[in-house]
């Protein structure tokens, strides 16, 4: 219904923006990662759109990018999972990582996300692994989970818990796919110093 808006930004929220498009204010919510590229009030903006109607409410998410939008419009496919926590996952980590997590089944990753149980991850995994393997990834997901198992076990012999060390793996850029063992190490390592 509504694609895309284009238009200034009023003002600014924690989870929502007003975007001014030819006199009319549109609440839209939004990921932290897009609310933080909107930048100040005044400026201009184009966002991808997703309007979700239901019964007793209406309301129009807005993204960055439509690979943010595809990525939404997908975990709103599966059973049990609104577009709130939807928008938390995309909040929480960026679409590659994501996507990523789905691949891989990784669990762990997912439930670190508020909102998300261990029932709600692994649903997630079951209904969207295939489709997220299939769209999202260059690398294929047993491949990727093989590799990320590698760096995993030596950031634990590091002496980072689990659910660190599954974070710096799940901070790894698509291009370290190529890299040794040592230079994949060295990047997630590098996510604990950006912290």
């Amino acid at each position: 219904m509504i694609a895309s808006l284009k238009g200034k930004l009023e003002t600014l929220g924690a989870d929502a923006a007003v975007v001014d498009v030819g006199g009319v204010g549109f609440l839209v919510y939004m990921p932290t990662s897009t609310l933080s590229k909107l930048g100040a009030a005044g400026s201009e903006v184009r966002l991808h759109t997703h309007f979700h109607l239901r019964e007793d409410n209406a309301a129009l998410y807005g993204f960055a990018s439509a690979d943010e939008l595809g990525l939404f419009q997908m975990l709103l496919g599966v059973s049990g999972l609104g577009p709130r926590l939807a928008l938390a996952m995309l909040s929480a980590m960026d679409v590659n990582q994501l996507a990523t997590a789905i691949a891989t089944a990784n669990t762990a990753l997912l439930t670190s996300v508020s909102g998300i149980g261990k029932k709600m991850a692994n649903r997630l995994v079951l209904e969207l692994k295939d489709k997220v393997a299939t769209g999202w990834l260059t690398v294929p997901a047993a491949e990727m989970a093989a590799e990320s198992e590698e760096v995993l076990a030596a950031l634990t012999s590091l002496g980072y818990s689990a659910a660190e060390a599954t974070r710096a793996v799940a901070s790894l850029p698509p291009t370290a796919a190529g890299e040794s063992l040592e230079e994949k190490v060295k990047l997630a390592l590098g996510f604990f110093g950006g912290k």
